[in-house]
């Protein structure tokens, strides 16, 4: 009968990165520099150059190249890219659930929503919540892509879509009416276009890259792209602030200037168009009590800003 070894087994399995190490990763993909990444992480270069030096180590393989902007991820770790993104997420939302007892109405939320809706809206409806449930932390991430509530990149989502993942839990909270827009000052100036040819010569304010709101059907039947817009902006906001500066026309929610007499509707029997508004929340987190109750309270919110009077004043004078 052979005798065992008394050598020690090798192990011959590949060691398994912590999350550390790609936390490290993620951050000098998203900041392109080592410097960057510190900052974000609030670890000095060095350590994220170390860790990043292990996980090279740890795959076999360089995952960035430099170059004189800084750090290039190689095509490797862009093809990790996705499912780095979704470690990150499923940490965040792990510290979100461990911020307190489901049944507790404190602990941390993370809402969704466009920067338009997350910028003009949702503040003064967070400011009452406060009020009403002040051990209730909130996060408000803007972007006017959809973030993934399957992957929990956030809690509660305001979309301008209705969501279709059958694990959701949705809530039709209204319509959206939307419209072109000129400032007082700009109307002074220049005139509103009596008709829609008209309208193509004054400037126009819209987006850079994303032209995904051009599709939209009441706006695709104008014929707009990049190309119509004499200030090109893919930031809502930065939009709307051109509009007030009096730059030319550009596109609003109605109900964000009901009342204002500062804004004119421009051309509104033409030119109009709807979004249904949805907020929406993963099935899972229903009966968490934190999530519900901002839930109930933004679908409540939602509602009545969405009713108010949608009549927005016209300037008399000359038209072009």
């Amino acid at each position: 009968m052979n005798q065992a070894s008394s050598e020690p087994e090798q192990n011959n399995t590949p060691a398994q990165p912590s999350w550390e190490l790609w936390r490290s990763f993620l951050a000098v993909v998203e900041h392109g520099s080592l410097s960057g990444a510190a900052r974000a992480l609030k670890l000095t270069q060095p350590s994220i150059s170390r860790h990043i030096n292990a996980l090279e180590q740890c795959l076999n393989a360089a995952l960035f190249t430099r170059s004189r902007h800084g750090l290039n991820p190689t095509p490797l770790a862009n093809s990790l890219l996705a499912q780095v993104q979704t470690m990150a997420s499923a940490a965040n939302s792990l510290m979100r659930t461990a911020s307190a007892a489901s049944t507790q109405a404190q602990g941390t939320v993370r809402i969704s929503a466009s920067e338009m809706v997350g910028t003009m809206v949702l503040p003064p409806m967070l400011a009452a919540f406060r009020e009403q449930h002040p051990a209730i932390v909130v996060e408000l991430a803007l972007s006017n892509r959809n973030e993934d509530l399957l992957q929990r990149q956030a809690d509660i989502a305001v979309r301008m879509q209705r969501p279709t993942q059958a694990a959701l839990v949705a809530r039709h909270v209204g319509s959206v009416k939307a419209g072109l827009f000129a400032h007082q000052s700009y109307a002074r100036r220049h005139g509103l276009p009596s008709d829609l040819q008209a309208l193509f010569i004054h400037p126009l304010i819209g987006v850079d890259r994303d032209e995904t709101p051009l599709q939209h059907p009441a706006l695709a039947k104008l014929g707009l792209s990049r190309e119509s817009f004499a200030l090109r902006c893919d930031s809502e906001v930065t939009q709307w602030m051109a509009v007030q500066a009096g730059f030319g026309i550009g596109a609003c929610q109605l109900s964000l200037v009901v009342g204002d007499p500062q804004y004119l509707h421009v051309l509104p029997e033409e030119v109009q168009w709807n979004y249904e508004m949805w907020l929406a929340m993963h099935e899972d987190q229903r009966d968490t009590l934190r999530i519900r109750l901002l839930f109930d309270h933004l679908a409540n919110g939602l509602q009545r800003h969405l009713s108010q009077t949608t009549t927005v004043p016209q300037l008399p004078g000359p038209h072009a």
